[in-house]
């Protein structure tokens, strides 16, 4: 069943929010699973994740703020979020255009979830 009232798709927008006080954005080579596994490593400057900030919910929808993520050449095929910059609780997946980078390069992430 779709969720039709507005107000509880955003009460629920919110609480995907706020799973973790802070929400790193990271990459992966392939699916990272339930555990994000597959994470990017490397580069020059190091790969590492990015910290988002949610905007408010609207219409059932709620976006972080658009991140910039150093990485080395490689095909990236998904992009995760965690609890923490390093080690943390991997959260959630999502897979993305497949992007192959032939030299280090960088891949900007807006993260957004949605409510149906």
């Amino acid at each position: 069943m779709a969720i039709a009232v507005t107000s509880t798709k955003n009460a629920l927008c919110t609480a995907y929010a706020n799973i973790a006080s802070t929400v790193y954005v990271s990459v992966h080579t392939a699916d990272p699973g339930t555990s994000g596994t597959n994470e990017a490593s490397g580069g020059s400057p190091a790969y590492k994740r990015v910290a988002t900030t949610w905007s408010a919910p609207a219409n059932g929808q709620i976006t972080g703020s658009q991140v910039t993520i150093d990485l080395p050449a490689g095909t990236y095929t998904h992009a995760g979020l965690w609890s923490a910059l390093n080690n943390g609780t991997f959260i959630d997946k999502v897979a993305i255009a497949s992007t192959t980078l032939g030299a280090q390069g960088t891949l900007l992430i807006t993260p957004t979830f949605t409510m149906s």
